[in-house]
């Protein structure tokens, strides 16, 4: 069986050697192999797989206690498909809120540009479209500001 090194895993898996230590103190991963003679960690492919699972929920704003939930359920396999199921969709609509509110402050960024080079050409008529456009944004951007 080939194994790795700690430095292998995290360039492979994306997560740092301090964040794979720390995973594995509070028993995300592992127990990992450790080679006999210098106790360095060894990580197989199984292991990787799952390091990379769980490096791609954490770059999606999963937390600790639901990476958790979703491992105990992974091992579970079918009989905690609607769990996982219900655990993904909750993040799921968490990500939609979070880009509809990008959206928002996008477009808001673009007006004010607008406003700004409309100021700068001389327009005043651009100028004042920008501003009640701009006026017209503030309650969703006070609604996602919430």
């Amino acid at each position: 069986m080939t194994t790795m090194t700690i430095q292998d895993a995290s360039r492979r898996s994306g997560l740092s050697e301090p964040t794979l230590r720390y995973y594995e103190d509070i028993g995300l991963i592992g127990p990992i192999a450790r080679e006999a003679a210098s106790k360095h960690r060894r990580y197989c492919e199984q292991d990787l797989d799952t390091l990379q699972m769980l490096s791609c929920l954490r770059s999606m704003g999963v937390g600790i206690e639901d990476m958790r939930i979703y491992q105990a359920n992974r091992a579970l396999g079918s009989t905690a498909a609607g769990e996982q199921r219900d655990l993904l969709t909750r993040h799921a609509q968490r990500v939609e809120r979070e880009i509809k509110t990008l959206q928002i402050h996008l477009e808001y960024l673009r007006v004010k540009a607008q406003l700004w080079d409309a100021r700068e050409r001389g327009n005043s008529a651009d100028e004042a479209r920008a501003k009640q456009q701009i006026e017209n944004m503030i309650p969703g951007l006070q609604a996602v500001m919430r």
